[in-house]
């Protein structure tokens, strides 16, 4: 059995399929394990909670897992012994999202892109047909994350404490979410994964999406990332397209186009899911 992870800070995907791509089970889903942000003891634990994954540990041969944490050393090696330690007789891997998102975005095995993600956090690297190029080194939701689902929800909260919302907007917003200032504190300082809670406020904007205000929100999202990740690009955005995976990328096509116009850049292809492309690349690459 071979398991392919597609991990975010709010959830993971688990896919488990043979050698010749055939799928074994119904897609598993477990909490996000990003092992930036949680412990090892925490990692354990969500691991072991599915009953699915732990059924079949023993004839798992390989395990390749993506995931947000993990493009530095000390978490994804942490997060590696885990995954080594609950699978024995597998052959592990672990990388970061982004090459996931670029194995699925791209057209053929070397197309040169630029690569986004924005799902819960974002990212923007260059991967050259062979091998990835990072610029900006991500510090986190809590300085960076621009046009992510955490970067929105922050936006939202703000906004309608601010009253910055439109009344109509505020309105439904406080209908919708539970708005009251110590809930909100509580789950932002003394719950566990506070980028996954403030991403969870980010589905409104694409339910809410005939108000100027809120296409005004998403473009102003965009611009900030494309000027901070994307046009670190500028010599390889001559040539290359800029390929977008994750949930708020894939809703925000329409406004993502209009900005890349603005900006001068080429808009390339949307996957919502990266791990639904990442079965062909592993079967054929084992």
């Amino acid at each position: 059995m071979i398991l392919i992870v597609d991990s975010g800070s709010t959830k993971s995907d688990w896919l488990a399929v043979d050698k010749a791509g055939n799928k074994l089970m119904e897609k598993v889903r477990t909490k996000g394990l990003n092992p930036a942000i949680l412990s090892e003891k925490k990692l354990y634990k969500t691991i072991r909670e599915s009953d699915a994954l732990i059924e079949h540990k023993d004839t798992v041969s390989h395990v390749f897992f993506y995931g947000a944490g993990c493009g530095t050393e000390n978490p994804r090696e942490m997060l590696k012994g885990v995954l080594e330690d609950i699978f024995p007789n597998a052959y592990v891997s672990v990388n970061e999202d982004t090459l996931a998102a670029v194995y699925s975005t791209i057209n053929h095995p070397k197309e040169a892109a630029v690569v986004c993600i924005m799902g819960t956090g974002s990212n923007c690297s260059y991967y050259d047909g062979e091998t990835l190029h990072q610029r900006v080194f991500s510090l986190g939701y809590t300085l960076m994350d621009d046009a992510s689902g955490n970067y929105f929800g922050k936006q939202l909260i703000r906004d309608y404490y601010f009253n910055h919302m439109p009344e109509n907007v505020k309105v439904a917003f406080g209908a919708k979410f539970n708005m009251d200032s110590d809930f909100i504190k509580y789950n932002l300082y003394k719950q566990p994964n506070p980028n996954a809670y403030l991403a969870s406020f980010a589905e409104f904007m694409f339910l809410h999406k005939d108000s100027e205000y809120t296409i005004n929100l998403i473009k102003d999202g965009i611009r900030l990332f494309a000027k901070n990740m994307i046009l670190q690009f500028k010599e390889e955005l001559k040539t290359a397209p800029v390929h977008f995976a994750g949930s708020i990328a894939f809703f925000s096509q329409n406004e993502i186009r209009e900005v890349a116009e603005e900006m001068g850049f080429k808009v390339g292809n949307f996957v919502r899911r990266p791990i639904d492309g990442l079965v062909p690349y592993h079967i054929k690459n084992l």
